[in-house]
């Protein structure tokens, strides 16, 4: 079963019940795994385990430290994530907005759900540095409001709490952290002609124009999440590479082939990093390909790109408007995405188009709540 976006034949998820709540404008329906639906209590207990910094080696890691509610759910303007010992990887931390749409998370998609993913920071040496899960469970089994909460919520109590309920707690968390009611979600889907200014309005001709930006960033007839949900390689960090990418490639499925540990690898050396989707699925047409990211709240999530190297929306658009470098002399690499070419705009279009993109942000994030975090959607 298939639906169609922009041209796009897209694969929907049939293991996927739908939500039937009422969302943001300009969102669809958040998809709900069957086995984890959504309750207040498990969503009020994600959001209690999301921010416990118990859960790492140092114990004073958590989940919001690389996704704090106060910077759009990143950790802005770091330029890679920092985590425990002050340590960093090579990855820009994605917010955590909208991710209850996504079909497979991190920038490289290793992770088919939000379940899934909650698991691997805890164990990564340069995130959380656990040796195992045992200590998280250790805390939310002996913890007396942990036990009661998974008792209320899962009906399990002491060795029968396993980090299964723990991960669907947190993902149940980040499901309701939606961004929507953007300006742009009233002028276009409402009609509001007075909620975009004629520069935003010129941007948006750019956005969907000669920009060709909604080729990636996608925007339906009813809902606009600003991404294709697929992987790009747009010249972002792989163009400095390019000479050394059949060697790096070849290396890096030998030791895959030999155990070697893919979170690990894409973390923690950076020569890896930049092979993105390939290291995931083996294929040579992904080779530096990236997840295409929401725009939605863009303006508060500097830096941009997989690797954090692009300071200002300026310097991304530039980037795109010279075909995939934000130096036009530098050489674009040869396993370039198809439609990635040289844009020809006029300094006025640029400014334009960024003028656009800063309506993107959501009034969930844009007014902080007295906890220092912003808005998040009440749970049912």
């Amino acid at each position: 079963m298939k639906k169609r976006i922009l041209g796009m034949a897209m694969p929907t998820v049939a293991v996927y019940s739908i939500l039937a709540l009422a969302e943001p404008l300009g969102l669809p329906p958040v998809p709900t795994p069957a086995d984890n639906p959504q309750t207040p209590e498990k969503i009020a207990l994600g959001e209690k385990l999301f921010h416990d910094t118990r859960f790492s080696s140092t114990s004073q890691v958590s989940c919001a430290t690389c996704h704090e509610p106060g910077r759009a759910f990143t950790d802005s303007p770091l330029k890679t994530s920092r985590g425990i010992r002050g340590l960093t990887g090579t990855r820009n931390s994605p917010t955590v907005f909208n991710a209850a749409y996504a079909p497979a998370l991190f920038w490289d998609g290793r992770s088919p759900s939000l379940e899934d993913q909650a698991l691997h920071p805890f164990l990564n040496p340069v995130e959380m540095g656990l040796p195992s899960h045992d200590p998280i469970l250790a805390v939310v089994r002996s913890d007396p409001e942990y036990a009661r909460s998974f008792q209320q919520v899962f009906g399990k109590t002491g060795e029968t709490i396993g980090i299964k309920e723990v991960t669907q707690a947190i993902a149940s968390f980040e499901r309701t952290v939606l961004a929507g009611d953007l300006p742009f979600d009233r002028w276009y889907f409402r009609g509001e002609q007075s909620a975009l200014g004629p520069i935003a309005v010129r941007g948006f001709q750019v956005f969907t124009g000669q920009g060709r930006c909604v080729s990636c960033h996608v925007i339906e007839q009813n809902q606009a999440l600003f991404t294709d949900q697929r992987f790009h390689n747009i010249g972002v960090g792989i163009n400095a590479l390019q000479a050394e990418v059949p060697r790096l490639a070849g290396q890096f499925l030998e030791a895959k082939a030999k155990g070697a540990q893919l979170d690990l690898a894409v973390l923690t050396d950076p020569n890896s990093s930049e092979l993105g989707r390939f290291a995931v699925t083996n294929q040579f047409d992904e080779l530096g390909a990236f997840k295409t990211p929401t725009l939605r709240n863009i303006a508060l999530t500097a830096p941009y790109m997989h690797d954090g190297s692009l300071k200002t929306l300026a310097e991304v658009i530039e980037h795109y408007n010279n075909g995939g470098a934000v130096d036009s002399k530098v050489k674009v690499n040869p396993y370039l995405s198809g439609g990635i070419r040289p844009l020809n705009l006029s300094p006025g279009q640029k400014a334009d188009l960024a003028a656009f993109m800063e309506t993107l942000t959501s009034p969930q994030a844009a007014q902080p709540t007295k906890a220092g975090g912003p808005k998040r959607r009440k749970s049912p």
